[in-house]
This record gives structure tokens, sequence and C-alpha cells, in this order.
């Protein structure tokens, strides 16, 4: 039986795709007297004919994925697409070294195990890029005699 007509006008008083008009399976044969819009509209009430709720996207594949992201993977040689200062600029990398260090240095001053003279000289050094973390700073401090203590 041919309801090509028949889902075609329902689709359009369903205002959806033709793909979404669902015609019960049991009721086709009423469905196939319906030419009229009317007649489709009579079919629409009775519950032989409806539109299907629309199928969305699934975030299912895209939400796995993020999360092997943040677990580090998806990163490898592969995956890349620019130098590894676009992937991380320069200044960035630079910014995450000297923070730290200069921190450090003000809390050792503040603390009164570094004196003035000896920040201000090993500021200059960091500022210089010496020192490649706070753990190589702090190597500096002890084996130049400055730093006492267990720090």
């Amino acid at each position: 039986m041919d309801l090509k007509n028949q889902k075609r006008m329902a689709a359009e008083v369903l205002k959806c795709g033709e793909n979404r008009v669902w015609i019960d399976p049991n009721r086709i044969e009423d469905v196939a007297d319906a030419i009229t819009r009317a007649d489709i509209r009579t079919a629409i009430q009775s519950g032989s004919i409806r539109a299907l709720p629309v199928r969305g996207i699934s975030r299912g594949r895209a939400r796995h994925r993020l999360a092997q992201k943040a677990k580090g993977r998806r990163r490898g040689q592969g995956s890349r697409k620019g130098t590894s200062t676009a992937r991380r600029p320069k200044k960035e990398a630079w910014i995450q070294t000297i923070r730290p260090l200069r921190a450090t240095l003000r809390e050792l001053r503040d603390e009164g195990k570094i004196s003035r003279t000896v920040y201000r000289e090993f500021y200059m050094k960091a500022k210089g890029g010496m020192f490649r973390s706070r753990n190589n700073l702090l190597m500096h401090l002890k084996t130049e005699g400055y730093l006492k203590g267990d720090n």
C-alpha cells in the first residue's frame, strides 16, 4: 500500500519532515482511505498518525573524548598541529617559571633567611633566566652558603 501522499500531507500538517511522520501499522487501512487534509487531521487526532520526537546529536562520544584529554591522552605526536611555542607560548612558560621563583625569594627575605642584598642579587639572576625551577634556585642559594637551615 502506497502511503506517500498521506505521509507528505501529514508532514505538512504536523510541520515536520516526512521521516518523522509515524503511521500506526495496525491502522494502515484507515490512513490509506484518508485523501484530504481534513482526513489527515482526523487521523492525527485519533492517534493513527503522529510526529516522532526530534532526534538530537549525542554528546556521549564528545564527553568521552574530553575525559580522555583531561587524563592527558590524545596529545601525541600525530595529534599536534603547531610548534611547541604555538601550543604553549614562550611567555606563558616564562610566567610559570618566574612567579614561583619570585614568591620563594620574597618568602625567604620576609622570614629573614636571606638578606636584602642577597634577595636583590638572586632576584636579578632569576630575571636573567639563571634558574630552571624553584628547586634549582634553592640549590644555588645553599651551595653559595646564603641559605641556612632545612629549606
